[in-house]
């Protein structure tokens, strides 16, 4: 296989690291980013005027997670030291007075500065009795934190602080040394979502050294399979190795017909409504949902965007500059494979009616979980389904084109790709595509949904198009009343009597449905108004102070429900800043 390199990876390199570190710093509030290292599942907030420590884990909350509920500082009088500057390598109280950093992916170490006293008082759990250990002067000058795999910490002291706030700075200088070098109006920002998806990296020792980004140390820990595609996109423009890894991990463990898991995590995979955790089924039966007690178990998966994924991936130059052969090519050949059998998947299991046109049989397998198209019977048959299928064939058939030995063997598959996505295409058209309100269509259980929403653009994506059916979506995305909020573009219409600007998938705006609509709107002709939905997305989350999960498109803001340091946010920002700092 010959290489694929069309983008060359611009980075900032060793000599602007520090310069990258300092302005993703500016971010780092403890509150909605904490103070974290790479692969290391601990985490420091701020609480007022004290510190907590918390792990990160699969499907627990941070209150569950608790390792140090306070860690307060106090000077040689008794004053409180509070926390005056942040970098990603090192907490400085006090103004420099006492510093904290990482001893390691599961330990900190806190310090004193030089002819300075301080004292450390620490708790481990509300209500607990609260240990003081004095630092300086005639004692050691800093002492160490360390958190074993059940939150237990064991406190000793140490005379290596400094070692250890050396190999946490090169640690962080060697990540910011890849962030892509963006227009200068972007570059706090980018800087800050590079941050982010080192942050979120966490190790699952159960796959022995993988490293999965995860969508949120703080709310989201384990590797999702579409955030896995959406964040190695992002990835691909500073650590291409680290993309590979997130699709590899995400097409590891497909069953034996094909079916993708929904998670990969550090207890096993989610592959089925079997799989859920009790808090799932409990939000599923408030709802009322449907598929929260189902009779027999429901394959969970995500959205088929693994080809658009791998694709964009190999579109930039491999690290180190090497070719794309040998063991690279066959990497490729082991997640084209992977890729097209999940394909398949989706039209010989997932096809229910069995009308030509795959449905999602659980909320789950949408990533849209809340989206008031299935608040109705299931399964629902969705354009965007339709359309990242149609997608996934034509990039499938260009991936095995650029693969294939054998010239009749490859003729014979890429057609055979290319013939289901004009199928596809018409099923949709023809099923979906309502003429009359110029809308793309959801059948719930085989009955029409009058849900406006950001499903229905998503057909934009095949750049296939009728040119009067993009027409009409188009002038969707300019209307006031239903995508052209003042943050573009709502999940749900404006006037769809479901809008809710605050609610999960309900109304509010979410970056990777922007990029997709903009690469949707390019791919059908228009550029100009991809370009103007990629600048009012990086726009959004500068103005909102970061890559939250979702904004409410009313004031561009953080919904309030929305975790904050969201991988796929940081991920497609990079992606998309990327793309506007090189056409501008």
């Amino acid at each position: 296989m010959s290489a694929a390199s069309t983008l060359p990876r611009r980075v900032m390199g060793r000599a602007d690291a520090a310069a990258a570190a300092a302005r993703a710093g500016e971010h780092l509030d403890l509150v909605r980013a904490p103070f974290t290292l790479p692969r290391s599942r601990l985490m420091v907030f701020r609480d007022g005027d004290r510190l907590r420590v918390h792990t990160s884990e699969y499907e627990r909350s941070l209150e569950e997670c608790v390792a140090i509920d306070a860690l307060v500082v106090r000077d040689r009088d008794g004053a409180r030291l509070a926390v005056t500057r942040v970098l990603p390598h090192v907490v400085e109280l006090g103004d420099g007075t006492v510093t904290l950093t990482f001893a390691g992916p599961h330990a900190l170490s806190a310090d004193v500065a030089d002819g300075c006293e301080a004292v450390v008082s620490w708790r481990a759990r509300e209500g607990e009795e609260t240990e003081t250990l004095r630092i300086g002067g005639r004692h050691a000058a800093s002492v160490v934190f360390t958190v074993d795999a059940d939150r237990g910490v064991e406190i000793a002291r140490s005379d290596a602080h400094a070692a250890a706030l050396a190999e946490t700075r090169a640690t962080w200088f060697d990540w910011f040394a890849r962030c892509p070098v963006v227009r200068e109006d972007l570059q706090g920002m980018a800087a800050f979502c590079w941050w982010v998806l080192g942050a979120n990296i966490v190790e699952l020792p159960q796959l022995g050294d993988a490293r999965a980004v995860v969508p949120s140390k703080i709310g989201y820990v384990g590797l999702w399979q579409w955030d896995a595609y959406f964040i190695a996109v992002g990835l691909r423009h500073g650590d291409p190795e680290l993309a590979r890894e997130q699709l590899d991990l995400a097409l590891r463990f497909p069953t034996a017909d094909g079916q993708l898991p929904d998670v990969v995590h550090e207890l096993g995979v989610l592959a089925s409504s079997d799989d859920l955790p009790a808090s799932d089924r409990e939000n599923l039966r408030r709802a009322g949902s449907a598929v929260a007690d189902p009779s027999a178990p429901v394959p969970l998966t995500k959205p088929p965007l693994a080809a658009w994924a791998l694709a964009k991936v190999l579109e930039v130059e491999p690290q180190g500059g090497e070719s794309a052969g040998g063991e690279a090519a066959e990497w490729v050949r082991r997640m084209v494979a992977t890729i097209r059998r999940s394909q398949d998947w989706w039209f010989a299991h997932s096809d229910l009616d069995g009308d030509g046109l795959p449905e999602y049989g659980h909320p789950y397998s949408s990533g849209l979980d809340d989206s008031p198209v299935f608040d109705g019977p299931l399964p629902t048959t969705t354009p965007d389904l339709a359309a990242y299928l149609v997608r996934q064939d034509l990039e499938l058939a260009e991936l095995v084109e650029r693969l294939g030995v054998d010239d009749a063997e490859v003729a014979g598959a890429a057609s055979a790709h290319r013939d289901r996505a004009a199928r596809t295409l018409d099923r949709m058209l023809a099923r979906l595509w309502d003429d009359g309100s110029g809308r793309f269509r959801s059948l719930a259980a085989g009955r029409p949904v009058d849900s406006d929403t950001v499903i229905g653009l998503m057909p934009l994506l095949t750049g296939r198009l009728p040119s009067a059916v993009v027409d009409r979506l188009v002038d969707a995305i300019a209307d006031p009343e239903r995508f052209a909020t003042p943050w573009p573009i709502p999940t749900v219409a404006a006037s769809d009597p479901d809008h809710a600007p605050q609610r999960m998938w309900r109304g509010p705006v979410w970056v990777n449905t922007n990029a997709l609509v903009a690469e949707g709107l390019d791919r059908s002709g228009h550029a100009e108004r991809a370009r103007r939905i990629a600048e009012r997305t990086v726009e959004l989350v500068v103005h909102a102070g970061g890559p939250h999960e979702y904004f409410d498109p009313r004031t561009g803001e953080r919904a309030q429900t929305a975790t904050t340091a969201f991988g796929w946010s940081a991920a497609l920002f990079i992606d998309l800043a990327v793309a506007l700092s090189r056409d501008a």
